[in-house]
């Protein structure tokens, strides 16, 4: 998708309705700065944005991704090319997710292990040990938690007895046995509990 299309259509379509990029952030429950940057290709709306941009704008969906007002003949080639285009990017966007993941549990489990290295070697004293190990426990936590939160909405898990690909619960994913990315889990499909490994195309 040509981001830099879209956001000139987006601001063209904008300044033809007569309304101001406070106006329509305003709209949209959302900063200004945030529609600047959809007009100067920096970035695209938010899923959660989209149709309520569209309806704002008096554009499709289509019109968004193609940059253009769609020409309804050829609305069927266009829809396939940008549902294609739009796959690809949730593909890259989730592969980048699963790298992050990896970081903040590696950066997470340094912090901790250096502090308990760190209250070792200096032998401090109780009180200034056990808070340096209650932050870094802290830090660990909440570093894994948001890791397992990116592990669960990244891609997709798929069962080994009926192939479904899905998308299971932050609870699910969190008590389930695992060994790296793959997971003991339910599947939603065919209700049998099997190794679902991690993948990233649907």
């Amino acid at each position: 998708m040509d981001q830099i299309k879209i956001g000139k259509f987006i601001q063209e379509k904008r300044k033809e309705k007569g309304i101001t990029q406070s106006e329509l952030a305003e709209k949209l429950y959302i900063s200004d700065r945030a529609i600047s940057k959809w007009e100067n290709g920096i970035c695209m709306p938010d899923v959660g944005n989209m149709q309520d941009l569209c309806e704002i704008l008096g554009i499709t969906i289509n019109d968004l991704f193609s940059g253009e007002v769609v020409d309804m003949k050829n609305n069927e080639k266009v829809l396939e090319k940008n549902l294609l285009e739009m796959t690809e990017m949730k593909e890259e966007r989730d592969r980048q997710l699963l790298t992050l993941e990896i970081f903040i549990g590696i950066v997470s489990t340094i912090v901790l292990l250096g502090s308990i290295l760190l209250v070792g070697i200096f032998e401090l004293s109780k009180i200034p040990a056990a808070i340096i190990i209650t932050i870094a426990s802290i830090i660990f936590a909440t570093g894994m938690g948001l890791a397992l939160r990116i592990e669960q909405i990244a891609g997709y898990y798929e069962c080994q007895n009926c192939h479904h690909k899905y998308v299971p619960t932050y609870h699910g994913v969190l008590w389930a046995p695992h060994m790296c990315r793959t997971r003991k889990l339910k599947c939603p499909k065919c209700g049998k509990k099997t190794w679902n490994k991690k993948v990233i195309k649907k």
